[in-house]
């Protein structure tokens, strides 16, 4: 089944939020017409859609969760079809649903009570990693593209896996719905044959009530079969005059485009005179710059050696300043040399007399260091014989306090 390029059509896989939005404008080329079996197909595949829908409001389906994890909702713009719109304010849950009455799949996220996915895949999905924690797939039934900004890439990773799992499973459901759509449409078209003899034996054994009674379970089969076959039909011949309609709109399309190309091809072949016009004046102007360059060159080099010369002037200007600065400081000392002259005579004849004064301050000295060691040596023999005099002392106040002991014993005595 080939694609369409229109607003509800399916989406190309793998494509990021600009490219969906250029592909939904409809730019391109001629788009191919689908197919009679494309047609009956899609027929078919509505109004199994339809049936599946009457049975979930009946409360007929059961849904269980395959796969959850959590992750930040987003939703393509859909006025620029670029910019990214977060659907939930938080990480939500992200689960997968499958429908065992109706064979299918589901991806399914709830914000508080506001559905924000309501994704069935199809065989033609696929999701796409565009970064390491992000990844998207586009949804031509809700005609958006969904975004899933997960914590880590290992989580985008199972989602990721997943997502294939589940459109594998799929792909296969619809080839086993297509298979029994093909064998009940085959037994159908075995039964019509069979309906005159069948008619003509009720008509020679019985009536229509005896008929329907000998019947069975068999022919109320086929006949529902054939009701949904001609419901089938129905829906495909609108689908037809539908994508009639359409093919005819992108014939005009085509056409106004092939106008457009061929005027653009005339223009093209204006604007490659005026190209070359211009290239040529381009090269002139070209040739011109390059001499105007070499000249800039030249002066510039002039500038630069009459700026070196200028400081090299400047440099010769300072050292001339510094030595006459130095000349006039040689003048000023010059002038003062005769009283520093005249200073260092008086200083020399006070030196001279500062000597004789430290040669007899020396003789002093020296005298006085003689008459100190004389002092030390009477002073030791002043303490050699302080110390005799004191031994002696002593020994003559033992015998007075013996002869005292004598005395005080002889008081006694008498």
């Amino acid at each position: 089944m080939q694609r369409r390029q229109s607003t509800g059509g399916e989406i190309p896989a793998g494509r990021s939020g600009e490219e969906l939005g250029m592909w939904r404008s409809g730019v391109g080329g001629p788009v191919p017409a689908r197919s009679a079996a494309g047609c009956a197909a899609s027929s078919l595949s509505d109004v199994s859609r339809a049936a599946s829908a009457r049975a979930l409001a009946a409360g007929g389906t059961r849904e269980q969760p395959i796969f959850t994890t959590r992750a930040h909702v987003f939703q393509i713009d859909p006025s620029t079809k670029k910019n990214w719109v977060p659907a939930s304010k938080q990480a939500v849950t992200v689960s997968y649903f499958y429908d065992s009455t109706r064979n299918s799949y589901r991806i399914i996220s709830v914000d508080g009570a506001k559905v924000i996915i309501n994704s069935t895949i199809t065989p033609n999905m696929t999701f796409t990693k565009t970064s390491q924690k992000f990844g998207q797939w586009a949804d031509s039934r809700a005609n958006t593209v969904f975004g899933l900004g997960f914590p880590s890439e290992q989580q985008l990773t199972k989602f990721a896996e997943k997502f294939q799992e589940v459109k594998e499973a799929a792909k296969l459901a619809r080839d086993r719905s297509q298979e029994k759509i093909e064998t009940s449409s085959n037994h159908s078209q075995e039964s019509g044959r069979e309906t005159p003899s069948s008619t003509r034996a009720s008509s020679v054994n019985g009536t229509d009530d005896e008929k329907a009674s000998h019947g069975g379970p068999a022919e109320a089969h086929l006949k529902s079969e054939n009701d949904k076959l001609k419901f089938a039909l129905a829906q495909s011949s609108s689908n037809v005059k539908k994508w009639e309609t359409e093919m005819q709109s992108l014939r005009e399309s085509n056409a106004r485009l092939s106008t457009a190309l061929q005027e653009s091809a005339a223009s093209i072949e204006h604007w490659k005179k005026q190209f070359s016009a211009c290239k040529e004046e381009n090269d002139q102007l070209r040739g011109k710059i390059e001499e105007l360059e070499e000249q800039c060159n030249e002066i510039n080099k002039e500038k630069e050696r009459n700026a070196q010369l200028s400081r090299r002037l400047q440099e010769l200007e300072t050292e001339l300043q510094d030595k006459e600065l130095e000349l006039e400081e040689l003048r000023k000392q010059g002038e003062i040399i005769p009283e520093l002259m005249s200073e260092c005579e008086s200083v020399s004849e006070q030196l001279q007399a500062a000597e004789k004064k430290n040669k007899d301050l020396e003789e002093k000295v020296r005298t006085l260091r003689t008459e100190v060691e004389e002092n030390k040596h009477r002073q030791t023999n002043l303490k050699t014989e302080l110390k005799n005099f004191l031994d002696v002392l002593d020994g003559k106040i033992d015998e007075l306090h013996d002869f005292r002991q004598g005395l005080s014993k002889l008081g006694v005595d008498n």
